[in-house]
C-alpha cells in the first residue's frame, strides 16, 4: 500500500490548486481523476476572466495547472475509477485501478457532470447529434443548423463560440429572459447567426440513427413546432458527482457536500473543494480559491495551525 500525506480526488482547477499548494509545502501528494483530468474548464472554449491571464483556451489553462502541480512533485493518475474507500479512519484509504492508497488527509474535488433534460429521446442521440461540450464537438457541425438549450452564461457564450462552425444557431430557453450577464447576452444578441426561441421547451428529439430535428413546445401558447437541425448542445448546468459519498459525507438537498469556511467536511481530515461542494457561485477562480483553502486546511489538520497566523 502506497502512503501519501494527502490524496486529492479530482484533477480540475480545485484539485490541481490544492495539489500545487500541498506539494510546494513538501507534502507527498497523489491526485486521482476518473477521466483525463482538467475538469469542466477543459470543455470551455475560451476563458477571458482569469486574473492576469489573457484570453486563452480552457484546455490550455488546465494543462498549465497540471504541469505546475507535477513540477512541484504531485503524482497524478488519470482514468482511475474508485472501487472502495475508507474516509472515517485516521488513515484514509482509497482503492482505484486495482491499487490501494493511504493518506492522512483527503480532498474531494470531483466536480460535476452536465445536467440532462431527462428525455428518453435524449439518451438515444447522445453522441450522434446531442452534445454537452462545444469545444469537443463543435467542429462536427460545420456548416449545419444547430440548437443550443439553456439561458445562462455557459449557453450564451458557447452559442457564440459555435457560430464559428455552424451555419445557424438557435437558442431555446424556457423563460422570457436570460440568466446570463449583460455582456454575454449582448454578444449573443448581436451575432447575426444566432436566433432565439423563448418561453419554450424541447419535448422530443427526432431522427432514426442520427438527429434530424427537435420538437419544441411554447410554454405561452402550447403550440408545438418542429425545427430541423442536425446538432443540439445542452447547457443547463451541472450536478455534483457525489454519488460515491452519499452515505459518507454530509450533503445538502442538492447533493452538494457541506463544508465549513476551511473546506472541512463532517469527517475529520476530509475536505471538499470546487463545484462538488455547497456554494452559490461556480467559477474557475472560486474553484481555485476553494482548492487553496482546502490545502491549507489539510495542512492545519496534519501538522497543526501555523503559529505565525495564530
Amino acid at each position: 500500500m502506497k502512503s501519501y500525506d494527502a490524496i486529492i480526488l479530482g484533477a480540475g482547477p480545485a484539485g490541481l490548486t490544492a495539489g500545487i499548494y500541498l506539494s510546494r509545502a513538501k507534502q507527498k501528494v497523489l491526485i486521482l481523476d476518473s477521466g483525463t483530468g482538467g475538469g469542466q474548464v477543459m470543455l470551455t472554449h475560451a476563458v477571458a476572466n482569469y486574473p492576469g491571464m489573457p484570453e486563452t483556451f480552457g484546455y490550455k489553462l488546465a494543462s498549465g495547472m497540471k504541469e505546475q502541480a507535477v513540477s512541484f512533485g504531485c503524482e497524478i493518475l488519470t482514468n482511475q475509477e474508485i472501487s472502495a474507500m475508507d474516509l472515517k479512519s485516521t488513515d484514509k484509504t482509497i482503492t482505484a485501478g486495482g491499487e490501494t492508497y493511504k493518506a492522512a488527509s483527503v480532498i474531494v474535488a470531483v466536480g460535476g457532470k452536465p445536467r440532462t433534460l431527462g428525455l428518453e429521446s435524449e439518451k438515444r442521440f447522445q453522441g450522434t447529434g446531442i452534445s454537452y461540450c462545444a469545444t469537443c464537438d463543435g467542429d462536427f457541425f460545420t456548416g449545419e443548423d444547430i440548437v443550443v438549450i439553456g439561458g445562462g452564461n455557459s449557453a450564451l457564450e458557447e452559442a457564440v463560440s459555435l457560430t464559428q462552425y455552424a451555419k445557424s444557431v438557435t437558442i431555446v430557453h424556457q423563460f422570457d429572459h436570460f440568466q446570463g450577464y449583460a455582456h454575454a447576452i449582448k454578444a449573443a444578441d448581436e451575432n447575426p447567426k444566432i436566433s432565439f426561441i423563448m418561453e419554450s421547451v424541447v419535448e422530443e428529439f427526432l431522427g432514426d440513427e442520427a438527429l434530424t430535428g427537435v420538437k419544441i413546445r411554447s410554454k405561452k401558447t402550447g403550440e408545438v413546432t418542429t425545427l430541423k437541425v442536425t446538432g443540439v448542445f445542452i447547457f443547463i448546468g451541472y450536478v455534483p458527482s457525489t454519488e460515491p459519498f452519499a452515505d459518507i459525507l454530509e450533503l445538502n438537498n442538492r447533493k452538494e457536500i457541506i463544508t465549513d469556511e476551511d473546506m472541512a467536511t463532517n469527517i475529520p481530515g476530509v475536505f471538499a473543494a470546487g463545484d462538488v461542494r455547497a456554494k452559490k457561485f461556480r467559477q474557475i477562480t472560486t474553484a481555485v480559491s476553494d482548492g487553496t483553502i482546502a490545502a491549507l486546511g489539510a495542512m492545519d489538520y496534519m501538522h497543526g495551525p501555523d503559529p505565525d497566523k495564530l
